[in-house]
Order: C-alpha cells, then structure tokens, then sequence
C-alpha cells in the first residue's frame, strides 16, 4: 500500500464530519472529532488490515464503535477510503440512507448495531475469541469506547474475560475527551486513573496524546507486540478538536453547527483536498480452521426427564450436524446441563461466569463470525442482559438463548431464581422465536428447529422431570402446535406448555371421569403462534383455558388472547398472579392456581357459567 499522509486526512475526516451532520441536522459532531486522529491512524497507518472490496474475507480486522453516537466519523472513514461518495455521505440520518444515527447493519461495514453504551467491548470479545481459539486466524479486533461508557459494568465484565482468555489479539481504544452528555466524565482527562483500572484486571495499557499522529503510531506499534494480554490505548483528546469556538467546551455533546458556524469552522480547518482517498492494509492470507465434531448416539428416554437435561443431550448430537455451533454458559453449566457439550467439546464451549450481559455480547460477537452460539443460563438471570438481547435483533444476530428453571416449579429456591418475566421479555424482541418444550423428546426437536433457523431463538426449559409425551416420530416445528386430546364433545379447550402440560392431561383425565371432555393443545412454539389451531379450537369448542407458569403479563396466556381477538370465544388466563415463595413445586403451582385442580375448576366454572346462561335464555323466552 502507498504511504498515506495522515494529517491531511484526518483534516478530511473533520470536514466530513463538520458538513455531514450540519446537512442532517443533527448528530454527534464534537464526539467524533475528539476521536478523527485517533481513528485515521489506525485505518491508513498500515495498522488496520482489511479488505474494502471483500467485507466477507475472513481474515479482515473488525472495528466495533461501541461509542456509536460518533457514527459520522465512522462513515467519514470510509468515506476517505473511497466507499463512500461525499454525496452519499450528506444523507446522513435521512429516512431511506444506511447512514443512520448509530451504526448499524444497514451500512456494510458496521459490525454490530451499537448506541446504547457500554456493550460493543463484549462483541468484540468474541470476535476475538473466535480468531484466538476457534478460526485461529491472525486477525485483531479493534473497539473503539468512549470515557463515558466506562462507568456501565458491561465494560468492565468484559474487561475481565478478556484478561481470563488472554486475548492478546483485541485493542480497546478509550477516547478520554473529558465531557458526557451533561458535563464531565468521572475521572475528566485523568487517563492514569482509567490505565489503573484497566490494568488491574490484567490488561497492557497505553496512554497516549490523542492528538499527536506520532505518539498514536507508536502505540499501535506496541499493541501490534502484545502477547498474552489484551492492550487499551487510552487516549488524552478534546472534545470538539479543530473546531476552537466548540473545543473542549460543555454544551455541545449531540449539537451540530448551523450553516454560519460551518462556514466559520471550515474557514479554521482550511483548505481540505477533497479528492483524496487513503489506502487500506490488506489482510492476511489464511483459511478459518475447520470444525470436525464426530457423530454420537445418546441415550433413549424411558422415564421422566427434565427438559433441561435433555437440552444438553441435544447438544452433542447436533453439533455433527452444525459445525459451527458453539456454546457459553453463566457457571450453570450442571443446572443447564450446559456441561454435557463442554465435556464431549470443550474447545467449543466457553465459561462466561456470572457476567450474563457480557455472554449475551459475546454471543453476538461470535454470530457475526458466522457461528451458532447457544447461551444458557437461569431464565430469571437473563433478564438482566436483556439490553443486550433487545439490541443484538439489530445485528441480524443468529443466538440461541436457553432459560432454564423457569417458573414457580423450581420450588424451594425461591423468587429470586424463579423466570416469570422471560416469555414476555423475548416475545417482545422482534422476530426473536419463542418456544417452551413440555418434554424430553420435543426438547431436543425444537433444539435442532432452533439451530437450523436463521435468527434469534429462545427456549425454555425446565428443572424439574416431566414425563414423556412423545415419539421419536413425531414432528415438531417452529410456529407448530400438538393436539393431544381431541373430540367432537370438547367443551372447552386447554393450551399448555411446558411444565403445565403434564397438569393439563391430568385435569384430561379427571374431569372424563365426570363425563367432561375437554381439548387439550401442547403450545411449545409460543412466537410464531400455530393460528389456524388456536382459531379451530375457539370457533368449535367456545371456551379457551390458558395456564402457564409464568406472569400473565405478556405470556403465553396473552399471546394467545391477541390471536383470538377478533373471535367470540371466553379466554380465561391460568398464570402466576400472586407473590410467590419457597415451598415444594407441587405447592407452588398449587398456590398460583396453575395445577390440574385449578384446570379443572376453570372448566367446571365455564359449564356451569354456560348452564346458567341457558336456563335465562329459557326464561326469556
């Protein structure tokens, strides 16, 4: 590659910056000019290897924004690349333009979808685990983090793995410009007190002049060295730099310029040679490693089993089918039976500890290397990475999520373990597929249906063992539904799932000793819903039952009332209403009114309720 002149590019960048968002209207010009010269000497310094003209080339460097308000130094640097026309640039935050506010897949060279802060050093982690231990490609990942989103404890989970796997091949660069949003940073431009913290989870540091294009190749010389750590670059800047009337002065953070300060500002910036387009480092040349897992048989299921375990022997199974499977855990690996796949494959699986927000991350970042991450840990404990779940929809991401000991059934642990909000929180995420398997058999059907869709999946499984329902020949299909029992006399119809399924059957059975029959419908896939059954259900039987062990806000019990809306059938919801505590599972299901003895009242409610409303449309008549 030719030698770039890197002053005379940064000054481009600033231009691009400076007219871009004052043409939008709007954006995050000071942010992303405190970081240009940190930035233009990493990608034409002969630093950052990439192919431009092939983003597919597994052996391209990444580059993570995860201070994604300074999306438009991110497109001005492809833009001085050449990927970019300057007219292209000026559509910046327009309706129908790739540019959007924050970066994401909408442009091609964005990695991940990023803006909400403190998450793109977790994806980078595993683009980096990906190269060091799964491609063992040469390539590095490069984050760029800005001083703010130090403060959110994402970072810092992140920090932490990075040092346990020794990722010596991923740069953080910390943009250190001293003002947030509202006023100064917690530490201003003190850099030492960030290069402190950082070390001490084990990390190399750098500080450095942000502005001195010298000081900051040099840094990049020495992480380009780094063995056995990863390496922060933290950078001294100025918020607003090149641009004196805004420079390191509160107030500006997400204001553009109008045409008159523009004007004034380009006058300071000087003449800029707008033709000129800087050279990329090329990649190395080097295939990905391949996978090469062998076929294993697992057991028969013959009694009762937890879901949960068979999720584990499903694992193993599949990934001689899905080579690129690969799985984290939370350190709940022998409650999810996680551990099952991490004794047969133990390259593949990767221990993400109590840091739940930084393995949905990670996940994410080892998608967007083309690998099937499946991600398991307590259901209730996924809640808290739900930021990280509701943004990684917007990267296209490919992530099997698995929430196991859901529900008040887990019994004696108590609230504080027990998943009542998941349902809710993953039918709320895009078109992320929701599925609740009620035994061992349709467990590891709906693991496979899960690894062979393209997109975000969740599946619930559960501690305790539920008996076995089904055959190896039955079949079982995202957005399908099982009937299990059916007549032409059904008077009302039960939907289940999971482990309320078992208690559904077993009102079945009591209640046809009383001469009552009823329908009973194994809901697994709760997102896509099987509508034309649910439909069928309501028009012949009039009376829908739904019990769930979960809240009712937002479950099964409400999925199921959006797709009956426009019907006349009554829908009663059986879910999880009260408080809950410890106490045997049997109790508790007992207690929230979701057992077969509450199923059997509701039905006997429904025809006595029916009886009534006869006997006054006789006497009315």
């Amino acid at each position: 590659m030719k030698k770039n002149n890197l002053a005379e590019i940064a000054k481009l960048i600033r231009y691009y910056i400076l007219t871009s968002t004052t043409e939008a209207g709007s954006g995050h010009p000071s942010s992303s000019l405190s970081a240009t010269d940190l930035m233009a000497v990493l990608m034409f310094g002969g630093w950052f290897r990439f192919d431009a003209d092939n983003i597919q080339n597994p052996n391209n460097d990444r580059l993570i924004f995860s201070k994604g308000h300074a999306a438009p130094l991110l497109y001005s640097l492809w833009t001085a690349a050449g990927k970019l026309t300057e007219k292209e640039l000026l559509t910046l935050r327009k309706f129908d333009s790739p540019l959007e506010g924050h970066p994401s897949m909408a442009f091609p060279y964005t990695e991940a979808a990023t803006g909400s802060l403190g998450q793109g050093l977790s994806v980078g982690v595993g683009m980096a685990l990906n190269a060091k231990y799964l491609d063992k490609l040469p390539y590095k990942t490069y984050v760029l983090l800005g001083d703010s989103e130090m403060s959110e404890g994402s970072v810092w989970e992140a920090i932490d793995l990075a040092a346990f796997y020794k990722l010596d091949n991923l740069i953080g660069l910390i943009d250190v410009n001293r003002l947030g949003q509202t006023g100064e940073t917690k530490y201003g431009h003190d850099t030492r007190a960030y290069a402190k913290r950082v070390a001490a989870f084990g990390w190399d540091t750098i500080e450095v002049d942000g502005h001195s294009i010298v000081k900051i190749s040099h840094a990049f010389k020495q992480a380009a060295h780094a063995k056995g750590k990863p390496i922060m670059i933290i950078a001294k800047t100025i918020k607003g730099k090149g641009v004196s009337f805004i420079e390191n002065k509160n107030g500006w953070h997400g204001k553009t310029l109008d045409k008159d300060l523009l004007n004034k500002a380009l006058f300071e910036l000087g003449p800029v040679k707008k033709g000129l387009t800087a050279d990329i480092a090329p990649p190395a040349k080097k295939s990905p490693a391949k996978s090469t897992p062998k076929q294993i048989k697992t057991e028969k299921y013959k009694k009762p089993t937890a879901t949960r375990y068979a999720y584990g022997q499903a694992l193993i199974k599949l990934h001689y089918k899905y080579p690129d499977l690969v799985v984290l855990d939370g350190e709940t690996g022998n409650s999810t039976y996680a551990e099952m796949f991490k004794a047969v494959y133990p390259d593949r699986f990767f221990e993400m500890f109590i840091a739940e927000q930084n393995m949905a991350g990670v996940a994410l970042g080892l998608s967007a290397r083309g690998k099937i991450p499946f991600v398991s840990t307590f259901a209730a404990f996924l809640t808290r990475a739900f930021d990280q779940i509701r943004m990684s929809q917007y990267s296209r991401a490919n992530i099997k999520f698995i929430g196991s000991h859901a529900g008040v059934s887990i019994g004696q642990d108590g609230p504080s373990q027990m998943g009542l909000e998941d349902i809710a929180m993953f039918r709320s995420v895009g078109d992320c597929v929701v599925l609740y398997p009620a035994d061992a058999i349709a467990t590891e059907k709906l693991i496979e249906a899960a690894a062979k869709h393209k997109g975000l999946v969740y599946t619930r499984t559960t501690r305790a063992a539920t008996p076995i329902l089904y055959g190896d020949k039955d079949e079982f299909k995202i957005g399908g539904s099982f009937t299990l029992k059916k007549s032409r006399a059904d008077i009302a119809t039960v939907i289940a799932a999971g482990i309320t399924l078992p208690e559904a059957l077993a009102a079945y059975e009591e209640l046809k000793k009383d001469g009552l029959v009823i329908r009973v419908i194994d809901l697994y896939s709760i997102k896509p819903l099987d509508l034309a059954t649910l439909q069928k259900a309501a028009q012949e039987t009039k009376r829908i039952i739904t019990v769930e062990d979960h809240r009712p806000e937002g479950g099964l019990g409400e999925a199921v009332l959006g797709a009956l809306a426009q019907t006349t059938a009554t829908v009663v919801q059986l879910a999880v209403a009260k408080a809950p505590k410890s106490g045997a599972p049997a109790e508790l299901l007992a207690y929230e009114n979701i057992d077969k003895d509450a199923i059997i009242s509701a039905v006997k409610t429904g025809v006595q309720d029916t009886n009534i409303n006869q006997l006054e449309k006789r006497k009315n008549d």
